[in-house]
């Protein structure tokens, strides 16, 4: 018996773009169990687009504007399927990708959420990503610690592993992934499969990691958060406030240059670690 896949879509003000997704999920070689789509108040006309979409066990729910977080979160509360696999909706899936991904977590089962390299598209144009940005396998919280390094539209968890998670914290308008992946890789050993079935697209003025200026700010809230709980070890600790460290001096240097005049908000929080780390 085939594994059973959910897929969650969330969306806003994508019209344009959400049709391409949805007809890459319905070219799946492995049908999912069904397709949920979370419209987050767009006012574009998506919800009416999804109305008249003839796409095989869709679902739609819709809720006022609160971001991609509590969007997912949303339909993961309506969630059938072994494992969840996440789509932006301006990204497409090529059709073995589902295929692949629900075969090696059936075959690997200590391995509770994996994801395929991608395709990078810039304004319509293939790009090459930096090395930078290799995706790792294995344990990968240090890997996680500087940016996001697994990318949603790219994974697939048990949804049993994410349920156990919490999902996503609605309180993180952008880096809500990033945070969720550093709590996950506390618990699971990560894999990135060799195959590009993901193709990501961005470029286009409405993606969210340009609505909100100063991402490490974002990056921070998620560290200390992480930091104020009692799961991590002591090395796990002192890699996480060694990046916080690094990110905040970044974030002061830049809060400088925008603000020459105002108070630094991140001076006494960079004191505060260096003395606790000698």
């Amino acid at each position: 018996m085939s594994p059973s896949v959910s897929v969650i879509i969330p969306t806003y003000n994508r019209a344009d773009f959400l049709q391409e997704a949805l007809d890459s999920v319905q070219a799946q070689t492995l049908a999912p169990l069904e397709v949920i789509v979370v419209d987050d108040g767009s006012t574009d006309g998506t919800l009416d687009a999804l109305m008249a979409s003839e796409l095989p066990h869709l679902h739609i729910l819709s809720q006022e504007r609160r971001g991609p977080a509590a969007a997912r979160n949303l339909a993961l509360d309506a969630v059938r399927g072994d494992y969840v696999a996440f789509l932006d909706s301006d990204d497409l899936w090529l059709p073995e990708k589902l295929r692949v991904q629900a075969d090696f977590m059936e075959a690997n089962p200590e391995i509770r959420f994996c994801q395929t390299e991608e395709l990078w598209i810039r304004r319509g144009v293939r790009v090459n990503p930096m090395k930078k940005h290799a995706k790792p396998s294995g344990w990968i919280f240090a890997a996680c610690l500087p940016f996001c390094v697994v990318s949603p539209s790219a994974v697939m968890m048990e949804r049993k592993f994410l349920l156990e998670l919490g999902g996503f914290d609605p309180a993180f308008p952008v880096c809500e992934d990033y945070e969720l992946w550093l709590r996950a890789s506390l618990k699971s050993p990560f894999r990135t499969l060799d195959q590009a079935l993901t193709v990501k697209r961005g470029g286009h003025e409405d993606q969210l990691s340009r609505a909100e200026w100063g991402m490490d700010r974002f990056r921070v809230q998620a560290l200390e958060k992480l930091l104020s709980g009692s799961e991590l070890d002591p090395e796990h600790r002192r890699q996480a406030e060694a990046e916080l460290l690094r990110k905040l001096k970044i974030l002061s240097k830049g809060f400088a240059k925008r603000y020459p005049d105002g108070h630094d908000p991140y001076e006494e929080k960079i004191k505060c670690l260096e003395i606790s780390s000698r």
